[in-house]
């Protein structure tokens, strides 16, 4: 197929190399959904329509369609054809973030972004921090103590409920979606290390410290994985 150009962003043309026509099908549905402010619920042309208007056959269009469709921005409805849906943003990466299905390299990068999230937690916690979150925060350290003994249970536990206490629900959903990817890291380890802030310490500083006090605790709790990433073994 010989090459096709669209404009940049710039405003310069470039050529569109080794693509599919529906490829670029598809980056012509993007852009004329964008262009024409759709919504979710707003209905839009028929097959035979788009495929007229792009000079294509309709083969290729269902094709496209498709791809929107598994993205969750269109969907069809009884009646009323493909209709723009509320995409799911999250759907994608729960469908494929496995251990099993991504190399190492990308759990790293993966692992390192959790870590990150952790250090921002502070700002959203402080203000909507409760007595009740507090009391669960210290079961669950409590029954961490009791086991003497360092379970990937008690680290999901204890770092899931902070982000449920933020009560961002993208920010929860996310996190959940890493948890695999979180306990996939600590497993290569032949024994897992503790920061010098543990879970209890935690809980104190959430109940008598502030956000930088908080932060920086965080900062010692997962310090060992932070130093791991620094000083990587040999064949990390």
């Amino acid at each position: 197929m010989p090459a096709m150009s669209i404009m940049s962003p710039s405003g310069e043309l470039e050529p569109i190399l080794n693509k599919t026509m529906a490829d670029i099908v598809e980056a012509r549905l993007r852009e004329y959904i964008r262009t024409k402010n759709y919504k979710p619920g707003d209905a839009l042309p028929t097959e035979m329509e788009l495929a007229e208007g792009l000079g294509v056959s309709r083969n290729v269009v269902r094709e496209a369609l498709s791809r929107l469709r598994m993205l969750g921005i269109i969907e069809t409805r009884k009646k009323r054809g493909m209709v723009i849906t509320q995409p799911d943003i999250l759907g994608s990466f729960e469908k494929v973030l496995d251990p099993i299905m991504i190399d190492e390299a990308t759990m790293r990068d993966i692992f390192e972004l959790r870590l990150v999230l952790e250090m921002g937690l502070p700002d959203l916690l402080f203000p909507r921090l409760t007595e009740a979150h507090v009391t669960e925060l210290e079961k669950i350290a409590r029954e961490e103590q009791a086991t003497d003994n360092f379970r990937i249970q008690n680290e999901i536990a204890f770092h899931g409920k902070l982000y449920e206490i933020t009560g961002n629900n993208t920010l929860k959903r996310f996190q959940s979606l890493l948890l695999p990817i979180f306990a996939y890291v600590i497993t290569l380890e032949e024994k897992p290390t503790r920061g010098k802030i543990s879970h209890s310490g935690l809980v104190e500083l959430l109940k008598t410290g502030n956000k930088e006090a908080f932060r920086q605790g965080m900062l010692e709790h997962l310090r060992p994985h932070f130093d791991r990433l620094e000083h990587p073994t040999p064949g990390e």
